[in-house]
């Protein structure tokens, strides 16, 4: 049974971009451009990994992934934030000070998304 991914991102080319990757890659993938609807949607999809935008119109993933982990069924439900708000440098940087954390620099690579949530399953 396929894996399942949940993206969340305000940009329609970034869903499509990160879908089209992971639908490739064999995983099955829900997405929304609206923060506020990211709760509803784990609740009901049970993702094995949510992607999620910091910057988002309604919500900051901040404040969704505050919600998220206080959440008994979706506490353990790993996230991936993507941001356009660091470097590829700064990335490199936060990683090293803060070990595995989920973060990546937009743009992100194929291999650098598939290589984040192969680690993020693996840790499970």
């Amino acid at each position: 049974m396929p894996k399942k991914i949940l993206i969340a991102d305000d940009e329609t080319e970034e869903i499509d971009y990160l879908s089209s990757i992971l639908k490739r890659a064999n995983y099955e993938v829900i997405s929304t451009t609206k923060g506020k609807e990211v709760f509803d949607l784990a609740k009901e999809f049970k993702p094995d990994v949510i992607i999620l935008d910091m910057i988002m119109p309604d919500m900051k993933g901040g404040e969704i992934y505050s919600v998220i982990s206080n959440d008994s069924l979706l506490c353990d439900t790993p996230v991936i934030f993507l941001t356009g708000m660091i470097t590829k440098d700064e990335e490199k940087r936060i990683k090293k000070e803060r070990g595995n954390y989920s973060l990546l620099a937009k743009p992100t690579s194929r291999e650098e998304i598939l290589e984040a949530i192969e680690k993020v399953l693996d840790s499970k």
